[in-house]
């Protein structure tokens, strides 16, 4: 089954399906079900079922979103939080974490900087 194309750009999707074949996940493994999102969006959101719930079959992980309006979107938004949950689990780093880690290693330079700026000033 060839892999769909989601409202998101070619380069994400080309990524996302990259990311698939690197973890050895086929769109055939995955069951996707659509449900009603809840929260903001009004009536739009109650009325249409754009919520996205991915489960990987052979592993049971599953993944749920509804962050967007859009269907397509929350579809690729599951899809990849499907992924890093699957990476998770065979201890391989996922994106979530590779980004989360270049935040705190920028925040903890910056601390170290104004730390040692206020120490230079102190002695002066």
């Amino acid at each position: 089954m060839a892999s769909p194309s989601f409202a998101v750009s070619d380069q994400k999707n080309q990524w996302l399906v990259s990311r698939m074949a690197e973890l050895g996940v086929c769109e055939d493994e995955l069951e996707e079900r659509f449900v009603r999102s809840s929260g903001k969006g009004g009536q739009h959101v109650n009325k249409t079922s754009s919520a996205v719930q991915v489960r990987h079959l052979p592993t049971g992980i599953e993944a749920r979103c509804d962050r967007e309006r859009s269907q397509s979107l929350n579809r690729f938004l599951a899809r990849r939080e499907l992924l890093d949950k699957i990476a998770r689990s065979r201890g391989l780093p996922a994106t979530e974490d590779e980004k989360n880690s270049k935040i705190r290693k920028q925040k903890n330079r910056r601390r170290r900087r104004t730390t040692t700026r206020q120490q230079n000033l102190e002695s002066t």
